[in-house]
């Protein structure tokens, strides 16, 4: 029998067809970085792209090793300069997708098909750095599939496009039972997993510890949700849907501010009187950056590491960074601190000098025609309410004396305007006051239950404190717009003034898509990316886990994990077990063959090995070519019946060859 000559291993060129798979993985593992790429590393990783495209599409020559050393150079100098490092996760992933650009355009062997590749894989895990939504884990789905297809084209041989998808997919469904067994076992870490420390938590907004005017107005116009509230009974009233952030005592005439969360902690414990109404609830809190847990006002329990200061705020240990939940049980019309310190009624009385004299004489007006407090605050919001005062979010500029142009010049503003400057007139007035910043309101989404609160529901309220009731809210804006505190921001509003498209939506039909989109989202950051150490104790508790640790989890990972293991094994013999009379006869055929001296390895499809056949053995390069086609056909595509008894006869004629060559 004739043996074919031993050859020089050398590295497998790259055949024509399998360009355009690396580059759709380059593509498609670099495209979700544009939008936060800066616009002319967008624009030069695109052209390098299409100019590779170009060279694949006209067969052309690849450039020369200067020219890439050129442009590699000017990349990286340019990345430097942009972000004035190339360390960081910014510069680090701008760099990556500047080499993933560049690397096909010295791609020549196999081997430098498999660093793309490689490289595109790692390039996938870096898009959580920038988002963790469900949309970017079904691109991330779908690109994997896209590399593990390419995997199987540049080891397979050429196959029917469908093929190679179906078989990716197939690959990647017998991952899914190890990746649920190590998502809901494997011991989860506390903090941002897809962030780096030095800028993990940039870009983060929500409310602040300082208020002028027009502060609250890029939050009334935002769409985003600040959390979201699930009650474990009835819901108050929306009128009293209050939650409480930071309070502001301190003004200089422009900007209220709040007290330093060092300072929060050294006044006077508070003290509730609760009126035995209350709600529990758990919300989930988006993440600001800041301490403040907005509570429904005011909170009678408290979840574990958060405290209430002596202004009744309620702060967590350290910055909420990170999606989290929180549990309370609030009491709506519980009495806080009847009994208050000096220090603190003296605070909430403070005014700056020489400003807003018009202000200070309507107060002292009331102040002596009116002897108590609560007559005062009643006149105050009667002044609101009669005169020509307008709900809008595009109030005219205010001067130095701000709180006299608004009460007796612009009379239009929203409900930072209107608290300021009730505050302001109840301090002239001697009465103790102090502007409350948080949200007001909520929706129902209908499809899970829970009750939203956006960005857009950012509110400002005030409180007073009287002597037998203790700190009283007192809402100014319910006095001029009471649709807002009933109804919501959107029915305040005059039609001109912007507000969100999504707070804003009017269709039933949309109404209902943002609604299953928002539950979706929702059901999303509470069980994947809120699967926090917390919540997996609970899971594996109502599993019947008692007091899970890492070593039972452990041990019940690798016992799972064999289990499914096994079961795959055993589902893969038996599919083994079970071949196709197509499977068989090609099996016999290519066992032919080996026994010629050319063994079929396990990674070779039917044509690339029909193709190397003819190389070594060009007597057989006939029969097997023809062979192959059948079985593909009948395999992968949609072959007819008459084609696997030709398949069988190639095996009569490829042993009649055989015969003659021993």
């Amino acid at each position: 029998m004739r043996k074919s000559a031993s050859r020089p291993v050398t590295p497998l060129s790259l055949e024509k067809a399998e360009i355009p798979w690396l580059l759709a993985v380059a593509i498609a593992t670099v495209a979700p970085h544009v939008s936060h790429l800066p616009l002319w590393l967008s624009l030069l990783t695109a052209s390098v792209l299409l100019w590779r495209s170009g060279l694949w599409r006209l067969n052309a020559r690849l450039p020369s090793r200067w020219l890439l050393a050129l442009v590699a150079v000017t990349g990286v100098a340019g990345i430097g300069w942009q972000f004035r490092t190339l360390l960081g996760r910014d510069a680090g992933v701008a760099l990556l997708v500047f080499f993933m650009a560049l690397k096909p355009m010295e791609m020549h062997t196999r081997r430098d098909a498999m660093v793309v590749v490689m490289l595109g894989f790692f390039l996938l895990l870096t898009h959580y750095f920038y988002s963790q939504s469900i949309p970017t884990g079904l691109w991330l789905l779908a690109s994997t599939t896209l590399l593990t297809a390419t995997l199987i084209r540049l080891h397979g041989g050429a196959q029917p496009v469908r093929a190679i998808l179906r078989y990716a997919g197939l690959l990647l469904a017998q991952a899914i039972p190890f990746m649920l067994i190590i998502f809901l076992l494997f011991p989860r870490v506390s903090g941002p997993l897809w962030g780096l420390p030095q800028d993990a938590y940039s870009g983060l907004t929500g409310l602040s510890d300082r208020m002028s005017p027009g502060s609250l107005d890029n939050l009334i116009q935002s769409g985003a949700i600040a959390f979201r509230v699930q009650f474990s009974g009835d819901l108050p009233e929306k009128s009293s849907l209050y939650w409480r952030g930071p309070v502001f005592n301190d003004y200089d005439g422009q900007t209220w501010r709040a007290r330093p969360a060092y300072l929060q902690r050294t006044g006077r414990a508070p003290t509730i009187e609760a009126s035995g109404k209350t709600y529990s609830y758990v919300i989930t809190l988006e993440a600001h950056n800041l301490r403040w847990l907005l509570p429904l006002d005011l909170p009678v329990s408290l979840p574990d590491d958060s405290a209430l200061t002596a202004t009744l705020e309620t702060l967590a240990r350290e910055p909420v960074r990170n999606r989290a939940r929180y549990a309370f049980t609030s009491d709506i019309d519980a009495v806080a601190n009847r009994q208050e310190s000096q220090a603190m009624l003296q605070q909430a009385l403070r005014l700056p000098r020489a400003l807003d004299p018009q202000a200070r004489e309507l107060a002292a007006e009331w102040r002596e025609k009116f002897k108590s407090p609560e007559q005062i605050s009643n006149m105050a919001l009667l002044h609101f309410r009669q005169e020509a005062f307008f709900y809008t979010l595009q109030p005219p500029l205010l001067g130095e004396h701000a709180v006299d142009d608004f009460l007796f010049v612009t009379r239009s503003g929203f409900c930072e305007h209107f608290a300021s400057a009730y505050v302001f007139l109840m301090r002239a007035a001697g009465v103790p006051a102090r502007v409350v910043a948080g949200y007001q309101g909520g929706e129902i989404n209908p499809v899970d239950g829970y009750l939203t609160v956006r960005q857009s529901d950012a509110h400002a309220w005030a409180e007073i404190w009287l002597a037998d009731r203790g700190w009283v809210r007192v809402d100014p804006t319910a006095a001029v717009a009471p649709s807002r505190i009933e109804q919501g921001i959107e029915a305040a509003l005059p039609a001109g003034d912007p507000l969100p498209a999504l707070v804003r939506i009017d269709a039933d039909w949309l109404r209902d898509l943002r609604n299953r989109w928002e539950a979706a989202n929702n059901a999303w950051n509470q069980w994947v990316l809120g699967y926090n150490p917390q919540r997996q104790r609970e899971v594996l508790t109502r599993l019947g886990l008692k007091e899970p640790d890492w070593r039972n989890m452990t041990a019940i990972l690798a016992t799972l994990c064999g289990l499914a293991l096994l079961m795959l094994t055993v589902w893969t013999l038996y599919r083994r077990n079970t071949a196709t009379p197509a499977q068989r006869a090609w099996q016999r055929l290519c066992n032919r063959l080996k026994g010629l001296g050319i063994a079929r390895a396990g990674w070779e499809g039917p044509l690339a090995f029909a193709l190397r056949v003819a190389r070594e053995r060009p007597e057989l390069g006939e029969v097997t070519r023809e062979a192959a086609g059948h079985f593909a056909d009948l395999h992968y595509g949609s072959g007819r019946p008459e084609q696997l008894q030709q398949l069988k006869e190639c095996i009569g004629r490829l042993n009649s060859l055989r015969r003659n060559t021993v």
